[in-house]
């Protein structure tokens, strides 16, 4: 077994990030926050969605707080922190080093069975004129394949990736991050990176429902665009954004 800590080494604010992407640090920032992480992102610079395990994909210009519905985002904007949450769904991040564009994906199975992350891929196309061949594609924490077990009807869904699902009528355990992963090959993104984290499995590091039921926190992926310092005005701004979400 491979040694995780030098693929996703911990950054200095306790937050773990892919070290093949360190080449784009100066125009990329990224994180997948860890249980004990309380000084990163900046909520400032955070821009959530209200999740609905769905398979809608928002853009996001310069605003900052609540962003909207849907499960995925996408920005070419600096500064802008696209933040999803999970506690087993798939986090998945997206970069395009020449387009300079990003997305947060929220994947879970309901959004994996839509191909939400090659909806997110086909909407950056749209935006802004990604190549898919550029893209470089990050797959963080969620519940492994060891601790999910689902039953024929939802596996069903995913005949099309994993044809021994076809016609199943008993239990299986499902790897909804392999599914992403299949599904993104598909259409041709190769810069495939991640997805070796189980969240059920790493319980100092990781929230997780299944393994801790209605006490589950939810961990959270960040990517955003680098910028300058945040002004005092966008400060008051996003405040007042997170107030009027969390009413």
């Amino acid at each position: 077994m491979f040694n995780t800590s030098t693929i996703f080494p911990e950054a200095k604010g306790g937050y773990l990030q892919f070290v093949d992407w360190k080449q784009h640090a100066e125009w990329l920032d990224h994180g997948f926050v860890l249980r004990e992480t309380n000084d990163w992102p900046d909520i400032r610079r955070v821009a959530i969605l209200r999740q609905m395990h769905s398979d809608i994909v928002v853009r996001v210009d310069d605003q900052k707080g609540f962003s909207g519905e849907g499960d995925a985002m996408i920005t070419d904007k600096r500064g802008v922190y696209l933040t999803v949450r999970t506690a087993d769904c798939v986090p998945i991040l997206i970069a395009d080093p020449v387009r300079r564009a990003v997305a947060a994906v929220h994947a879970g199975w309901r959004g994996a069975a839509a191909e939400i992350a090659v909806k997110t891929v086909r909407r950056m196309q749209q935006e802004y004129g990604c190549n898919i061949a550029d893209l470089e594609v990050l797959i963080g924490p969620g519940i492994g394949k060891c601790c999910y077990e689902v039953g024929p009807e939802v596996a069903a869904r995913f005949a099309r990736w994993f044809p021994l699902y076809d016609g199943i009528t008993e239990k299986v355990r499902m790897d909804v991050a392999e599914a992403s992963r299949r599904q993104l090959a598909d259409i041709g993104v190769h810069k495939l990176h991640g997805g070796v984290f189980c969240a059920a499995c790493d319980r100092y590091r990781f929230h997780s429902v299944r393994r801790d039921g209605s006490r589950a926190g939810r961990n959270l992926s960040c990517i955003a665009l680098k910028s300058e310092p945040v002004s005092e005005d966008e400060l008051h701004r996003a405040w007042a954004a997170a107030l009027e979400y969390g009413r």
